[in-house]
């Protein structure tokens, strides 16, 4: 019975920096295109699509990031560790 309460630690201990790693790239590079989107709005002032076509590569990349989330947790990448 405890075995089954414990998760495998061999394979999520070493694929876990690795997506810690990933998911933060991820974040800077959606902060990253919400900050461009940001400066295009004031530089522009709404003349140009830089603002929209920065604001849809913000919308793809968390859309991307959800799914690797849910495809990590699916493979065994991640674990969910409740609230303890």
């Amino acid at each position: 019975m405890e075995a089954d309460t414990h998760y495998n630690e061999t394979s999520s201990s070493l694929a876990l920096p690795s997506m810690k790693i990933l998911v933060a790239i991820a974040f800077i590079l959606i902060l990253g295109s919400l900050g461009s989107a940001l400066f295009f709005l004031m530089r522009d002032k709404g003349k140009s699509n830089r603002t929209v076509q920065a604001l849809a590569l913000r919308v793809g990349l968390s859309i991307t990031l959800f799914l690797l989330i849910l495809l990590a947790h699916h493979l065994g990448y991640i674990q969910p560790t409740g609230i303890h």
